[in-house]
């Protein structure tokens, strides 16, 4: 009880100070920014940083990997996968914009996201090929909302529909609205780090 006073006490000091200083408060709430401009990269933009660089350094980040499915049925592995918001419900993918996969998932205006277990590395690698049958030999029932193929044995999946795309440079950001969710007790992730795949180990 005595670190919560003490907290309280430390917000309301820190709140004063901040209207003495004519700060913004809840009182007094702060003006939104303007959207920022959303546009796509030009063929003759540069960056300061090549592409065998970034890719080096950022598979320095460890992530669990998934796949992307909808209707059709239709999916793509995808590594870059987040949680957005608590409050809507909110998950967000990044795919590629010449993805032949995304404009189906576009049409089809709802996705299920699979996070694969540590024994699925070969649907991973079968989702990542471009053109061929991904779905062959891959067991699956239907999203309970979305109806988006819901793979066996994936760990968790997070049933969506298409909330809002937004451009990232070469990949468009797309968020998703949970509508249904639900994981195994026991599952252990497939995880990605630098080019390999791996297990978690406490």
């Amino acid at each position: 009880m005595g670190d919560v006073m003490g907290h309280a006490a430390m917000a309301d000091a820190a709140v004063r100070y901040l209207r003495s200083v004519g700060a913004p408060t809840a009182a007094a709430p702060v003006e939104p920014m303007p959207p920022p401009e959303l546009r796509a990269v030009r063929p003759d933009e540069r960056t300061p940083v090549g592409q065998g660089e970034f890719r080096r350094v950022l598979g320095n980040f460890a992530s669990g990997v998934t796949v992307v499915t909808a209707p059709g049925p239709t999916g793509f592995a995808c590594q870059s996968f987040v949680s957005l918001s608590l409050e809507p419900a909110l998950v967000a993918f990044m795919v590629g914009r010449t993805s032949a996969t995304w404009p189906r998932i576009a049409r089809a205006g709802v996705f299920c996201v699979n996070v694969l277990g540590a024994d699925q590395e070969e649907a991973c690698r079968a989702f990542a090929v471009s053109g061929a049958d991904k779905f062959a030999g891959v067991a699956w029932d239907p999203a309970p909302v979305s109806g988006s193929p819901r793979i066996v044995g994936a760990p968790a999946w997070i049933d969506c529909a298409i909330h809002s795309v937004h451009t990232g440079g070469d990949h468009l950001v797309v968020v998703g609205r949970v509508d249904a969710l639900g994981c195994a007790d026991d599952g252990e992730p497939l995880l990605f780090h630098k080019g390999r795949f791996g297990r978690f180990t406490p």
